[in-house]
């Protein structure tokens, strides 16, 4: 067995060892596994009507499929699982601030990730991602932080509306108490680099709010997975073929395309396990099980599956291969069986992880180019307007027209590429059919 994970996985030549690749396995597991809690609690609201428990199975199963398939196929130590930045923009923007029913926004899910995987097969991705500048591309991901970050102090009661002035600050109560103790802990364990910090935060917070009685009691600790019965297959591909939907299907392909291709490059290229790989065969290999992954998710009733940017702390603890994912993934599959548990976390345990995820997520404002004002006014513009707006899709699509338009009027047309001339073209009619009252609109509004 160990000649044959050496052969597949060639670990001399990637000069490490099966110990090596066993414990990154575990550390990428514990720091990204909070999703399990997470994304199950933003889509079951009541006001979106996902069931709990099917949402927790399903959200395994989804990172079970993409971390194994890219550990096999890939050869890669990458972890896939639903998205924080597009889970909330599904349940939060989609769902909750359209009105769009969780099957046809599942349909859109899909369509991105189809569309996603055939681009990338024609080799179209390649040059749609180079044609996008680097000041939206860094805007968009702290953008979607902002709006993150906006949803966790939301949830917990911090920020509340108001009728003068839209939003307030909240009234203490023992839930938000306990939550910001929550952002307390997450934010010191963080701070401090503690593998599996945003978990322990998770269950500290949840043992806390059950010895003050805010928790209820779990059904038990082991069982057999839920059922995904109520989710599975239910997507609503028709309903998501209209015309008023190409601007979130657009968000949903473009914001997984440079957020897989960045968290890959980033974590890949540091490491050595792809600038060994000068054809860039194994990135190609992953993105494609990337766009799979969330094909497949959507089927299967989650959102957008796309690469986790913390499996940068398994490679740092020693894992340069496949065989380090599917450790991850073995790890995923024994979660399966904790489902009593891990329905019984309440909701004021899992804000703050939005919060502290939204600030990570923002922090790479840093290397906009403060000094160039027809990059930063579009860039602003996209980060801004994503929160107040409550659609990641606004965002994007003024952020692309404003700085194509900047180009434009500052004599500088020539910057702008042909694939950025059709963002900024499917942005614009985006954007027409969401402001204009003679717009086409949304499902189920």
């Amino acid at each position: 067995m160990t000649n044959l994970l050496q052969r597949w996985f060639k670990l001399k030549e990637a000069g490490s060892t099966p110990r090596r690749e066993f414990i990154g396995g575990i550390t990428t597991f514990l720091t990204m596994s909070y999703v399990i809690f997470v994304i199950p609690g933003m889509l079951s609201d009541p006001a979106i009507g996902m069931p709990l428990g099917a949402l927790i199975t399903a959200t395994i199963l989804s990172a079970i499929y993409g971390t194994l398939v890219v550990a096999v196929y890939g050869r890669v130590p990458f972890a896939m699982a639903p998205g924080m930045g597009l889970g909330a923009y599904f349940a939060y923007s989609l769902c909750l601030g359209s009105g769009v029913p969780w099957p046809v926004a599942l349909g859109a899910v899909f369509l991105s990730g189809l569309f996603f995987l055939i681009l990338g097969i024609l080799g179209i991705r390649r040059l749609i991602a180079a044609s996008i500048p680097e000041s939206l591309q860094l805007a968009t991901g702290a953008g979607i932080g902002l709006f993150i970050l906006f949803i966790g102090l939301k949830n917990l009661g911090i920020i509340v509306g108001h009728p003068v002035t839209l939003v307030a600050i909240g009234s203490l109560n023992p839930p938000l108490v306990l939550g910001l103790i929550g952002i307390l802990i997450c934010s010191v364990l963080e701070a401090r680099r503690v593998t599996g910090g945003l978990l322990i935060g998770i269950l500290a917070t949840t043992a806390l709010g059950g010895l003050m009685g805010h928790v209820a009691k779990p059904d038990g600790i082991l069982s057999l997975p839920p059922s995904i019965g109520p989710i599975f297959g239910k997507l609503d591909i028709r309903g998501a073929l209209v015309p008023a939907m190409i601007g979130p299907i657009f968000a949903l392909m473009f914001v997984d395309m440079f957020d897989s291709i960045g968290t890959m490059i980033a974590c890949g290229k540091g490491s050595g396990i792809l600038s060994k790989d000068p054809q860039m065969t194994k990135l190609n290999r992953a993105l494609k099980v990337d766009a799979s992954a969330t094909v497949l998710g959507a089927v299967l009733g989650v959102p957008t599956v796309t690469t986790y940017v913390e499996c940068a702390s398994g490679i740092a603890a020693g894992a340069r291969t496949g065989l380090a994912s599917i450790i991850t993934a073995l790890c995923f599959v024994s979660a399966l069986l904790f489902s009593p548990l891990i329905a019984s976390v309440p909701s004021f345990a899992t804000a703050p992880v939005l919060v502290i995820t939204g600030v990570i997520m923002f922090k790479n404002i840093r290397h906009l180019d403060y000094t160039q004002l027809d990059e930063l006014i579009p860039a602003v513009l996209t980060m801004i307007l994503m929160p107040l707006t409550y659609t990641i899709s606004v965002g994007i699509a003024i952020g692309f027209i404003s700085w194509t338009l900047l180009k434009m009027l500052t004599g500088r047309i020539r910057a702008v590429t042909p694939g950025m001339w059709v963002c900024t073209g499917l942005a614009a009619f985006a954007l027409a059919e969401m402001m204009l009252p003679g717009g086409i609109p949304l499902p189920g509004r």
